[in-house]
């Protein structure tokens, strides 16, 4: 009995051991995305070390704004619920306050609700908000001395000057973001003198807003709201004194909707340099803004684009930003790529209550939880190490011990698409060309490396066989001539032949038809030149050329990830039904207004006229597979030119069957169109109808059986 007492009680310690392992890793997940918008769950790369609160540190936090670790390691913590800035030692332990000092007129004075702090080598700056205005102490915790609004009439008349954010950078320059001013960033001197604005962003007006200011009155425009830029939260300088700010002003769905643009117009984050431009990369597959799949939900618990409230810079060119809505932390390589995101809401070890800045100090990544007044350790985990020693390799230019490190990372997490860019790159550097293109088509990369290297392939192999590229046009021309010298010799000799044409005949005589519409469709339908059998045909065809455009493409030009295919259903959703839905509506509508053709007339004219889509679109698959983006203006020209083609076709066409005039057709051919989207709608309306009528007569089938 005893012994089944103990086999017990292990069996409960370890249950109750797994449980707390369980709830210790579901606080939160580390993750990236797929180039199509899909979270791809990440080992951890930092792992939650510690909760440093007030009883730690050895003094209590009332309300903190901010965080920053100087230079010397020390820890510096903008609290403005206590009026004051507390100073950490690199472990966390409490070494002073500045909760007042003697200003430069021998008067006590203080903070009124600080903001911001950010220290250097030497000094210590203080966003004094709500007195606006800059201190400057040592880093002792000595003032030094107070800094004004600068004066400058390029700020506006009765403007109000928050400071809340500030940076400093190796030339003593002031980058001071204030609350309430929007021309942009303010560059001052430790003295006050104003140097100017930089980074203004632009206001986003809606088509209708700007449509309606051209026909305002000015009695209208005072009375309106003034559209004015947004201002930044927060900013951060890197080594090299670029500019890091955020911003949590810009409009949800605007943000949202240019997640995937490279252009930072409208980016919650931006990098500039000392003119103001902003230099960001955003190569990633999602330019760095925070969470890329959002519930837009109005029921949802959180919904809509991340609140971006603070970035911080890591080792060998990282950077991350603070996602203050869903209390999560995003961390991107120079490259824009996301490396990894991570952190959640909630009251397990590692949840952060409200998010309001993160910082580095050595290895550690720390979370400012405003709400819990305290400082959350994230440590760098053996995956992080990993990471970023493959990322210091790569920055080295250390090829192959790069290679290496992200043969590690794979193994440990094989959807890191990152990893394989970084073998890529690795690979195309040595002259790997082929094997780098393997590695960027596992990442979905096309548009930037993957091209470059496939121009090298091409560099070669042209180089080595620029023979064969004249002989080959030269052969495509003659095959070309001689094809259409062979149609118009049978098309000649069958429009002397009586009776019934050959299917050989009836498909050739669409090339007639290209080039002579007119005289073309009429024989077509009154000299029996084509039938429903070679119109049918032609329309096959047409559904194999878009087919093979879904799946001959070449990658680089390809819409598609690598791991897509094409369906030949979709190709006959694309082709054939809006065809079919020509004919009848047109059919339809003709029928009512005098029109001479039948509705086996409509479909051989509409098919016929489609001959030149697969002549331009096969080509243009072919070639796609031997250029590069920068070239695809030759694709677009192609299939261009096929659709224009065979829209002047179907209209030509559709007049001549009909025996209607130009301006009648052109009604004719709008109302079709309208009369396409109504069967569309008709016939959507009908499905749904019957859908529920099955499931009525479905249910009420399950309750006879029950009560039987």
């Amino acid at each position: 009995m005893k012994r089944i007492l103990n086999v017990l009680a292990l069996l409960l310690l370890f249950a109750t051991l797994s449980t707390t392992v369980v709830s210790a890793s579901s606080a939160y997940a580390t993750y990236t995305y797929s180039s199509d918008g899909f979270v791809l769950e990440s080992p951890d790369a930092y792992s939650v070390d510690s909760i440093i609160d007030g009883e730690y540190m050895g003094v209590d936090l009332v309300s903190p704004e901010d965080l920053e670790v100087g230079p010397d390691g020390n820890i510096y913590i903008a609290d403005a619920g206590a009026q004051a800035i507390v100073v950490l030692d690199s472990y966390y332990k409490y070494k002073f306050s500045i909760t007042g000092f003697v200003n430069e007129q021998g008067v006590r004075d203080g903070f009124l609700n600080p903001k911001g702090v950010y220290a250097t080598k030497d000094k210590i700056y203080v966003c004094d908000t709500d007195n606006s205005r800059l201190v400057i102490f040592d880093l002792e915790g000595n003032f030094i001395k107070t800094v004004a609004q600068p004066e400058s009439n390029l700020f506006e008349e009765d403007a109000i000057y928050k400071p809340v954010a500030i940076a400093v950078d190796t030339y003593g320059r002031l980058f001071v973001v204030s609350s309430t001013t929007y021309q942009g960033i303010i560059v001052m001197s430790d003295d006050g003198d104003f140097y100017g604005f930089i980074g203004a962003q632009k206001v986003s007006v809606s088509a209708i807003d700007a449509l309606w200011k051209k026909f305002r009155t000015s009695a209208q425009e005072a009375s309106e709201d003034v559209y004015v830029s947004k201002e930044y939260n927060n900013i951060t300088i890197d080594s090299e004194n670029f500019i890091y700010v955020t911003t949590s002003t810009i409009d949800e769905s605007v943000q949202q909707a240019n997640i995937g643009s490279k252009d930072g117009t409208y980016a919650p984050v931006k990098k500039f340099n000392a003119s103001g431009t902003d230099v960001l990369r955003r190569n990633g597959f999602f330019a760095p803004s925070g969470e890329v799949h959002v519930s837009t939900s109005k029921t949802a618990t959180i919904s809509g684009a991340s609140t971006i409230v603070d970035a911080a810079i890591g080792p060998e060119g990282t950077w991350t930003i603070a996602d203050q809505k869903r209390s999560k932390v995003f961390t991107y390589d120079a490259e824009g790529n996301l490396l990894f995101a991570f952190g959640d809401m909630g009251s397990l070890k590692g949840n952060i209550g409200n998010l309001n800045a993160v910082t580095y100090l050595g290895n550690n990544m720390l979370l400012l939880d405003k709400s819990a007044s305290s400082i959350t350790v994230f440590r760098r985990t053996e995956y992080g190490d990993i990471l970023l020693n493959a990322i210091k390799n790569q920055n080295a230019r250390l090829y192959d011990t790069a290679v290496d490190d992200w043969q590690e990372i794979l193994k440990r997490n094989n959807n890191f698409d990152v990893a394989y860019i970084g073998i890529g790159k690795a690979l195309a550097r040595e002259g790997y060309y082929e094997d780098a293109m393997t590695y960027f088509k596992y990442s979905h990369e096309k548009e930037g490396r993957y091209a470059e290297a496939f121009k090298e392939i091409r560099k070669e192999w042209a180089s080595k066989y620029f023979i064969i590229i004249p002989i080959v046009a030269v052969a495509v021309l003659l095959g070309l001539s001689w094809v259409l010298g062979y149609a118009s010799k049978v098309n000649k000799k069958a429009s002397l032949k009586v009776g019934t044409k050959t299917i050989k005949e009836e498909l050739l005589y669409a090339f007639h038809i290209m080039t002579h519409p007119f005289d073309g469709f009429w024989d077509l339908k009154h000299e029996k030149r084509g039938s429903v059998r070679s119109a049918f045909i032609i329309l096959l065809i047409t559904v194999i050329a878009f087919f093979y455009q879904a799946i001959g493409t070449g990658y680089v030009m390809s819409q598609k990830s690598a791991d897509d295919y094409g369906s030949i259903y979709t190709a006959i959703l694309s082709v054939a039904v809006p065809v079919l839905l020509w004919v009848i509506a047109n059919w339809c509508l003709t029928t009512l207004f005098d029109g001479e053709g039948k509705i086996g007339d409509i479909f051989t004219a509409t098919c016929y006229a489609l001959t030149p889509l697969p002549l331009f679109v096969i080509p243009s698959v072919i070639l796609s597979n031997f250029l590069v983006p920068e070239e695809e203006g030759i694709i677009s020209l192609l299939v261009g030119i096929g659709w224009v083609w065979a829209g002047l076709l179907i209209f030509t066409g559709t007049m001549t069957t009909h025996g209607y005039s130009v301006g009648k057709n052109f009604i004719i051919t709008l109302f079709t169109i309208l009369g396409m989207a109504a069967i569309m709608f008709l016939a959507i309306l009908f499905s749904t109808l019957m859908v529920k009528i099955v499931s009525l007569f479905s249910n009420i089938w399950v309750e006879i059986s029950y009560r039987l």
